[in-house]
């Protein structure tokens, strides 16, 4: 990215929402999972984050944005907040940022939530997706 467009985002921080792929809708069909849903929602507060993060380890500089998650960017108005997270979403699944794992046998794949967007392409079938995920706790972005 440019510098100019580095100084602009820099500063930027959006609100993470655990319920914009989790909306209550979808989880929240019988008594017992809607409570599951609220104790989910209780845990995973709503939280704010730089736009631009850096690497705890190497101390490089990455996008901290992911549609799923993020609600707005807090003191934006809602159209430049829509605006520059659209740039923001096109700019980081453009096709040179991109790997496409073909699978094999036995393969074996890890990466760095810090610094990669993660996407399960549905190609698999009629084979099916197992996937163990270990998830260690990490630094709080800055």
């Amino acid at each position: 990215m440019s510098e100019p467009t580095r100084r602009l985002l820099e500063p930027l921080k959006p609100r993470h929402d655990f319920t914009r792929s989790f909306p209550e809708w979808r989880h929240g069909g019988d008594p017992a999972t809607r409570a599951r849903w609220r104790t989910a929602c209780k845990k995973h507060p709503p939280v704010v984050h730089p736009v631009i993060r850096t690497h705890p380890v190497g101390g490089t500089k990455a996008l901290f944005v992911n549609e799923s998650f993020i609600a707005r960017i807090v003191g934006l108005s809602d159209r430049e907040s829509a605006s520059i997270l659209e740039f923001l979403y096109d700019h980081i699944g453009r096709q040179e940022f991109t790997v496409r794992w073909r699978w094999k046998a036995d393969d074996l794949v890890a990466w760095d939530n810090r610094s990669t967007q993660h996407y399960a392409v549905n190609d698999y079938s009629p084979h099916r997706r197992i996937m163990h995920r270990a998830t260690v706790q990490g630094h709080r972005p800055y």
